[in-house]
């Protein structure tokens, strides 16, 4: 087969889970002798082409702005399909693909906010999700996620789990007296202030947080506000922050997908406290310490420093947190059940993946049957430019506010 993958997130270097999940669905696809290509941006203005894995990768600056550029490449390299992420706020690319390649889409829905359906979008679009609808499939990668897109689409949706976690054997890297807790990702949505909250509570205690998409120039000064925090930059193998760590957290007040991190940490034997948000109730499989919090009541009309819409946040009770980390940091044997429990259920979990089944999907599917050609130009919504973004955050103000 030959595959387009098309995403409004950096895959060279990723950044998140969903395009860490990508990835892992195409190296595996590359190894099986299909030719993979990913157009996506570039984190700077220059536009590179880069082999990763057998994935040949077209960073592109401003992707979202130049839509005809995947159109281009859909058209040079012929797929058989096009697989469109989620992260595509405005939904340019979901229509490119739609247009260039009619009956090749197939949607991987990572993020709920970035979808065009349901209570969580940012940017709810009629037509962009009758688009995704009429996708050849919708895939997810979680049950909690299916269920969402067949409430809220009305369509079925395909559970597969990305093979993310590597090979066996994996190792146990809890340790009761290393005194160390872990958050990804700190930003506001992703709880930040929880994780602020319980450093400040335990003033002996080493908090550790490594950057990710959301993280912001303001956070990044709260955390340098407190002796006991610091902030780990990326990494290419996950392994070497969670080396780091007894305890993980994830505080997140916005609606997650899944929670990938939980599991990889689990896996690893490290015990993780998570919230109730969203699919982490699914990625904790069962596991203690899970916190009821009270989630993103909206958005803000602006956006912060790493491009996405401020969120209104509801005031946490923080107790329930500084009660389960003063019992995983004070009590070893408590520790050391919550470690066996997490990597009990997390080894179960993984060893039910089938590492072949994204591509056994796409081979499965019923191939539209004629070759990819330039469409007719079509009316196409305008990028999103700075007043329509005002526009777009006050629309979601005024959704989400309480009736």
């Amino acid at each position: 087969m030959r595959l387009v993958l098309a995403s409004n997130a950096s895959h060279d270097p990723p950044r998140g889970g969903s395009t860490r999940s990508n990835l892992a669905w195409l190296r595996r696809l590359a190894a099986a002798g299909h030719a993979c290509t990913v157009a996506a941006p570039s984190l700077d203005a220059e536009a590179r082409v880069t082999e990763s894995r057998g994935i040949r990768i077209h960073s592109i600056p401003s992707l979202s702005l130049h839509a005809a550029e995947l159109g281009r490449l859909i058209r040079e390299t012929q797929p058989d399909w096009v697989l469109v992420s989620s992260e595509d706020l405005s939904h340019t690319l979901l229509r490119e693909a739609a247009r260039t390649a009619p009956g090749r889409l197939v949607y991987l829905a990572h993020t709920p906010q970035f979808f065009p359906f349901g209570p969580e979008s940012w940017h709810p679009d009629a037509p962009a999700a009758e688009l995704v609808r009429r996708a050849a499939a919708v895939v997810v990668i979680g049950r909690h996620m299916s269920e969402y897109v067949r409430k809220h689409l009305g369509r079925e949706a395909v559970v597969v789990h990305p093979p993310i976690y590597g090979e066996p054997p994996w190792p146990e890297l809890a340790d009761f007296s290393r005194k160390s807790v872990l958050m990804v990702n700190p930003c506001a949505a992703k709880g930040i202030s929880i994780f602020l909250g319980l450093a400040r509570n335990f003033p002996g205690v080493r908090f550790e947080a490594l950057r990710g998409w959301g993280t912001t120039p303001e956070d990044e000064a709260a955390m340098a506000a407190l002796p006991n925090v610091s902030l780990l930059e990326n990494v290419a193998d996950i392994e070497d922050v969670l080396r780091r760590c007894s305890v993980l957290v994830m505080p997140s007040l916005w609606y997650e997908g899944f929670g990938l991190i939980v599991m990889e940490a689990m896996l690893r034997a490290i015990p993780v406290i998570a919230s109730d948000s969203g699919g982490l109730l699914e990625a904790k499989r069962g596991t203690g310490y899970v916190i009821p919090v009270r989630p993103v009541q909206g958005y803000r009309m602006e956006f912060d420093a790493a491009h996405m819409p401020r969120p209104i946040l509801p005031e946490q009770d923080i107790a329930p947190w500084i009660s389960a980390l003063r019992r995983l940091l004070e009590e070893e044997e408590e520790y050391r059940a919550e470690s066996a429990r997490s990597r009990g259920a997390a080894l179960e979990f993984v060893s039910s993946i089938d590492p072949d089944a994204f591509g056994t999907l796409l081979e499965s599917l019923p191939a539209p049957g004629k070759p990819v050609t330039p469409a007719a130009p079509a009316a196409e919504k305008r990028p999103l430019d700075e007043a329509r973004r005002a526009l777009l955050l006050r629309e979601l103000q005024r959704r989400r506010r309480p009736q």
